[in-house]
């Protein structure tokens, strides 16, 4: 039994995310908000995904004209433009 579990630890260690996933993540938790929403409320629905990848795909999104930031700083929200 004690064999088997460490085989099967080496092999969840040895799984990867798809490329691309986490940026999906982020994607489909903007698309879930309403209205506007925060840098930390995406953090929060985005768990394993770093603050600068939110950050590089909000750049992203805000250069295509998905997006849009409403004020400067921490309080700072943004609006998907649809």
């Amino acid at each position: 039994m004690k064999t088997a579990y460490r085989e099967f630890a080496d092999r969840v260690g040895e799984t990867k995310a798809p490329r691309g996933s986490k940026r999906e993540l982020i994607l489909e938790a903007i698309g879930r908000h309403t209205g506007d929403f925060t840098m930390a409320e995406l953090e929060r629905d985005c768990p394993g995904v770093s603050r600068e990848m939110i950050r590089r795909v909000l750049r992203e999104e805000r250069v295509k004209g998905q997006v849009a930031c409403v004020g400067r700083g921490p309080a700072a929200r943004w609006a998907e433009r649809r």
